[in-house]
């Protein structure tokens, strides 16, 4: 791997004592068509994982559930053994179905199964973190994270996680995760369309945990609206980039982990990320998500 020459925008954030770059890489788009099967392009996918690591990115996402097995087995065969500064953020607590499905997989017994698959296809013997998946494909669900959470708290306490966190979870979720043990994450879905996070995420950067946006420009329907088009058309860029510079303005404690299969687009996430946008840029975007409403 070459030595990065790049200056990654946004700088970096701590997830407990490991220091990260805000802008990352989500790796679920590495597997086939809906996050079933291998890649059609296996050479490319691995080339986008080393790209990543040469731009000097240090926070890929990642699940063994996605493929699944088949982004931990693309990130193991291309970055193995890892660079000392390379984090890796894996996430348990949802299985594949025949159907393409996302089955829960909350028990105890099943949370550690995932946990060692992990350590297995990673070829690691601790796993940096591991969100908790909570809620289902339709967004979070209310209800008791209690003994799955306290199942990798044990994991945990046993050497096998450095670091815990949750996703797709309501706050009732994080505050009851917290009361058990620290969290260094919690990684929801949050674009500038849906903005139902907010006081959560001024919440969790007061107290130094990071938030991770899932879908942040918008996952399988991209984002669209005439004040981020006018925005872009001005800067002579592409919404995308325009709504990820937004989202590392947002707040400090914002981490980006948008996923391609491209190392073109994975440059062009990059480069757009460090955008320079004005105060009226700012107030227009912020205007898009106003009034938008919980998904739990």
């Amino acid at each position: 791997m070459s030595t990065p020459s790049l200056t990654l925008p946004g700088g970096t954030w701590p997830l407990g004592d490991l220091a990260v770059t805000r802008f990352g890489y989500g790796a679920m788009r590495l597997a086939g068509p809906w996050v079933m099967g291998p890649p059609t392009d296996r050479e490319g996918a691995l080339a986008v994982l080393r790209e990543a690591a040469d731009l000097g990115i240090t926070h890929i996402d990642t699940s063994d559930a996605y493929g699944p097995r088949v982004t931990n087995e693309l990130i193991r065969e291309a970055l193995h053994p890892y660079p000392e500064a390379l984090h890796i953020v894996t996430k348990v607590g949802a299985t594949r179905d025949e159907q393409g499905g996302w089955p829960p997989a909350r028990r105890p017994e099943e949370l550690r199964r995932q946990v060692h698959d992990n350590l297995r296809s990673l070829r690691l013997d601790v796993l940096d973190v591991v969100n908790l998946r909570l809620g289902d494909a339709e967004g979070p669900r209310p209800g008791s994270l209690a003994e799955a959470f306290g199942a990798l708290v044990e994991l945990q306490r046993a050497g096998l996680i450095r670091h815990l966190g949750v996703s797709n979870a309501t706050e009732e979720q994080v505050a009851e995760a917290r009361s058990i043990a620290p969290i260094v994450c919690v990684q929801n879905m949050y674009n500038l369309a849906h903005r139902h996070d907010d006081t959560l995420i001024d919440r969790l950067a007061a107290d130094g945990v990071a938030y991770v946006p899932f879908f942040p420009l918008g996952g399988f329907t991209p984002l669209q609206s005439p004040a981020l088009s006018a925005v872009a058309a001005r800067l002579e860029t592409t919404p995308m980039s325009v709504a990820l510079a937004w989202l590392l303005r947002r707040s400090p404690n914002i981490l980006l982990i948008p996923g391609t299969s491209s190392t073109a687009h994975l440059r062009e996430n990059f480069a757009g990320a460090g955008l320079s946008l004005s105060h009226e840029d700012l107030t227009k975007l912020d205007d898009i998500g106003v009034g938008s409403t919980p998904a739990n």
